[in-house]
């Protein structure tokens, strides 16, 4: 699963620092920084830490599907 190019690209879209992605993932930068490069999978619970924080379903962080909405 290659997560790097969404992780890039969502933090770019939302304006957002790798700093503060990665305090709201509770992950050290530079772990966050491996997510981004591809040298690391996160976790499902980084998944879901970062769904949140940018308040779409884990199936479009990771590019599953074209719909953001979360189904609650």
């Amino acid at each position: 699963m290659d997560l790097s190019g969404a992780f890039k690209r969502f933090r770019n879209e939302f304006g957002q620092t790798q700093k503060e992605v990665a305090e709201h993932a509770n992950v050290g930068v530079r772990t966050y920084q491996e997510y981004e490069y591809g040298k690391v999978v996160p976790t499902a619970t980084v998944l879901i830490a970062i769904a949140k924080f940018y308040n779409v379903s884990i199936d479009y962080l990771v590019g599953l599907t074209d719909n953001p909405n979360i189904y609650r």
